[in-house]
């Protein structure tokens, strides 16, 4: 686990006054992905409503644009704050499965944008939905990909 935060000692508290075991390092590992990616939402979604709103650009194109921006801020938070990266991967390897990963993301958020907007919902709400179940994948991808899950602790 990286060094010892306040989130991880807030949590960690709330987690001993529980009435039940959990599994303290993955919660805590979660609660800051959901702040990481929760910050990362709101630049994603607001890019793409400016975009989309304001300067009048294709849904499916503000997508992306909005997607690259926050991809960038994600990268840094979740090397830097997140997941415990495999040390024995080159930090080149590793930004190339994030960005590899990321993008596979994107292409589930473009397909179900195009099918949501497809049957007339309205498109913040696609983007909402979207949004939610590729932050599923991505957390479950970046744990399987980034950390060395194989090495006896």
């Amino acid at each position: 686990m990286k060094q010892t935060d306040k989130v991880d000692v807030i949590v960690s508290k709330v987690l001993d006054a529980l009435p039940i075991k959990v599994n303290k390092e993955l919660v805590i590992q979660i609660f800051k992905f959901i702040i990481v990616g929760g910050i990362a939402t709101v630049i994603d979604w607001l890019v793409y409503y400016i975009l989309y709103n304001f300067l009048g650009v294709n849904p499916l194109i503000a997508n992306v644009l909005s997607f690259t921006v926050s991809v960038i801020y994600n990268y840094i938070a979740s090397v830097k704050w997140i997941f415990n990266v495999d040390k024995e991967k080159s930090k080149k390897r590793i930004f190339i499965e994030f960005i590899v990963l990321s993008v596979i993301g994107l292409l589930i958020t473009e397909i179900l944008l195009y099918l949501f907007i497809s049957i007339s919902m309205q498109k913040m709400l696609a983007k909402i939905i979207a949004t939610a179940i590729v932050m599923v994948f991505n957390f479950v991808t970046r744990k399987i990909f980034l950390e060395n899950n194989n090495k006896a602790k």
